[in-house]
């Protein structure tokens, strides 16, 4: 969908007619600027116009009401359903033999596709069976589920009723999915099995029974488990557990429950943040903006139309999931691929370069570590060179920074642009891009996360609150309001909401990332801000130093962060993992990256602290736990995430740290169980 545009492009209060908050008219193309403009100046306007991709089943009364900020609405008094917006529709409009979904698991073996059809059969049936529990308009439900159909129908049935879900990541352990349970007070839970990784399965009803059994909240209804029987058999407990397969069976099949319209502002979902170990933090997402901003975002950043087929490499425990594998596709009409299975183990490191083959893959959108795996693995493409990437139109990598020689390997390997892009669970989409649909250049500046999506107008701010000049590193925020598609706020707890997200920076937004933007508007998100090490009076970017490491090619993957120094105040330290072709020795290698540093960043980085590993401390989503391992270093308390991959990898990482002389004397009690 393209807006009318203004043939005259005029002056605004930030800037002359040369700029458009901050960017030089001359530096973009006049299609995405007078856009732009528009969405900041007139927000009325221009999402008015978008708001047309849904079908509504009452229209909005009030565009916009900010009357009572950050608490921002959008599509005031409109009435919709999310389910009826990704299934019901499409099938209506004659297209229901479409495939919806491909479920390509190598690790079970087995391939699925599911048309829009069979995707509302399933999902009216088990809505129904919901129905017949007492679920209804306003009630929560959890989701603990792997990454199958199951989980997606799950979704769809429950936002069908009214309901709102709570999707919690399949690798969570009990304690971690009991204070889910317990903040959401679901009223019935719904879960698989078992799930499967690499080597093992992973028992998800005794996970499930031991989080209930150790809750304050007990769920009304039994819990619903979905039989994967190729994975693992189960007995059921009929006490606490019904088949999935008997609640669709409550349903009446000749009267398949109908949608139930909800207010735009009101729940769709309930999605707890990633790494919290303490107090939930829950962000609340609300339906109308949220699904026209998807829609759009399909089309304008990463180019699909009804009908592609399109594959986010995530999880539905995370947002990335909840956006891009499931209702921004299935709204926009497209084709999802769900794959589980890793880049490089199941069963080889071809699997990225067979499913974009075999399903005519038109865009990706994954983390750069995947794309580090596949190269660690297999450098020579051997695997991947047999299979045809003709239908692949870009790749969009987020979650972490990406270095220079891993873009530059994968654009050289698929053969197409390789497009950064920056956004936060909270955002529920990006706030940054290069955009295929945009007309922005496809070669934006290195290390550039590109420039600012519809509504927002980012701004750096230095710690006194005033703005920084062009390429100096400050805090980057967003002045309110808000787009749509924002968390709405934090569930069950609007005062955490205001104090940690609008009160350090009035007026805005706290992302709490540092960065910088460049004279052209460009914006570079560096570190999260605490990810910013002061050398002797010198902020260094732990970015920047790894992306100077990874310009050695004996070097694969890179981890820096800072620790503490009696001088100095504070020094890089670096663990690095080499190619597995390198017959290097460690001191050599070493020597060579600490000349690399010298020569690319300078002496003042008091670069001298390093060694290689054989891994790196990662989360599942594919995150280097860097404050992990810095805290891991200072001998200081180590919150580890839920989510990490793998906690063994600590045991080599205190052989490293202790290499290096930082000895443990009195390990932490949470990383000494991971030791022993």
């Amino acid at each position: 969908m393209e807006l009318a545009t203004d043939a005259v492009r005029k002056p605004n209060a930030e800037g002359s007619a040369s700029t458009i908050y901050g960017m030089p008219v001359d530096a973009h193309h006049p299609f995405y600027l007078d856009l732009y403009r528009k969405s900041v100046q007139n927000p009325v306007a221009f999402w008015e116009e978008l708001g047309q991709l849904l079908d509504w089943d009452r229209p909005w009364q009030q565009v916009l009401d900010n009357s009572n900020s950050p608490f921002t609405k959008w599509y005031v008094g409109g009435y919709l359903n999310a389910c009826y917006n990704a299934v019901d529709r499409h099938i209506l409009a004659g297209r229901g033999d479409q495939v919806a979904l491909i479920h390509d698991s190598p690790l079970t073996e087995t391939v699925r596709k599911v048309t829009y059809q069979e995707l509302y059969d399933q999902v009216v049936l088990l809505a129904g069976g919901l129905a017949k529990l007492g679920v209804g308009k306003g009630d929560r439900v959890v989701i603990y589920m792997p990454l199958i159909p199951e989980t997606i129908i799950a979704m769809l049935a429950i936002v069908r009723l009214g309901a709102i879900h709570s999707v919690v990541f399949g690798g969570f352990a009990a304690r971690e999915l009991c204070s889910r349970i317990e903040h959401v007070e679901p009223k019935v839970v719904i879960a698989a099995n078992a799930g499967v990784e690499p080597g093992k399965v992973v028992p998800y009803l005794d996970i499930l029974h031991s989080a209930i059994n150790m809750s304050r909240w007990k769920p009304p209804q039994r819990n619903i488990i979905f039989m994967r029987e190729k994975v693992a058999s189960d007995i059921l407990d009929d006490k606490l557990d019904v088949l999935w397969s008997t609640v669709q069976g409550m349903a009446d099949a000749r009267q398949p429950v109908a949608c139930v319209p909800i207010e735009a502002n009101d729940p769709l979902y309930i999605l707890y943040t990633s790494g919290t170990t303490d107090k939930p933090k829950g962000v609340l997402r609300t339906i109308g903006g949220h699904l026209v901003v998807l829609m759009y975002t399909l089309k304008m950043i990463y180019g699909i139309k009804p009908g592609d087929t399109w594959w986010a490499a995530s999880d539905m425990g995370w947002v990335v999931g909840h956006s891009y594998i499931c209702y921004g596709p299935l709204c926009l009409g497209a084709t999802s691929v769900m794959y589980e299975g890793k880049p490089d183990r199941t069963p080889d490191p071809g699997q990225y370069f067979r499913i974009i083959d075999h399903y005519k893959v038109c865009g990706i959108f994954s983390v750069p570590t995947s794309f580090r795996v596949i190269r660690r693995a297999d450098p020579e493409i051997s695997y991947g060179r047999q299979y045809c990437m003709k239908s692949l139109r870009a790749i969009f990598i987020a979650g972490e920074h990406c270095d220079y020689e891993t873009k530059a390997w994968i654009e050289k390997t698929f053969k197409v642009p390789v497009l950064n892009h920056w956004w936060q669970t909270e955002t529920g989409s990006a706030i940054t891009a290069t955009c295929l649909g945009l007309k922005h250049s496809l070669t934006p500046p290195i290390y550039s996360t590109g420039l600012p999506l519809m509504g927002y107008d980012v701004k750096i701010l230095k710690k006194d609150g005033t703005e920084a000049q062009p390429s100096e590193l400050g805090r980057i925020v967003l002045k309110l309001p808000l787009p749509p598609g924002n968390m709405a706020t934090l569930y069950r707890n609007d005062e955490l909401f205001r104090k940690l997200y609008f009160q350090k920076f009035p007026g805005y937004y706290d992302t709490m990332d540092a960065g910088y933007k460049d004279a052209l508007g460009y914006v570079f998100v560096t570190a999260r801000d605490d990810d910013v090490i002061n050398v002797a009076g010198h902020r260094l970017s732990t970015s920047s130093l790894e992306d100077a490491v990874l310009r050695h090619p004996d070097v694969v993957d890179v981890a820096v962060f800072g620790v503490p120094e009696p001088t100095k105040g504070q020094v890089p330290l670096c663990l690095y993992i080499p190619v597995e072709t390198c017959k290097k020795t460690d001191a050599k290698l070493s020597a060579e990256i600490i000349k690399l540093i010298r020569d690319i960043v300078g002496p003042i980085a008091a670069f001298r602290l390093i060694t290689s590993v054989k891994n790196l401390p990662r989360t599942r989503s594919g995150k280097t736990m860097r404050k992990a391992m810095a805290d891991f270093a200072r001998n200081e308390r180590v919150v580890l995430p839920a989510t990490i991959d793998d906690a063994s990898v600590f045991s080599e990482i205190r052989r490293a740290l202790q290499h290096l002389g930082y000895a443990m004397s009195a390990p932490d009690p949470i990383v000494a169980k991971l030791l022993d």
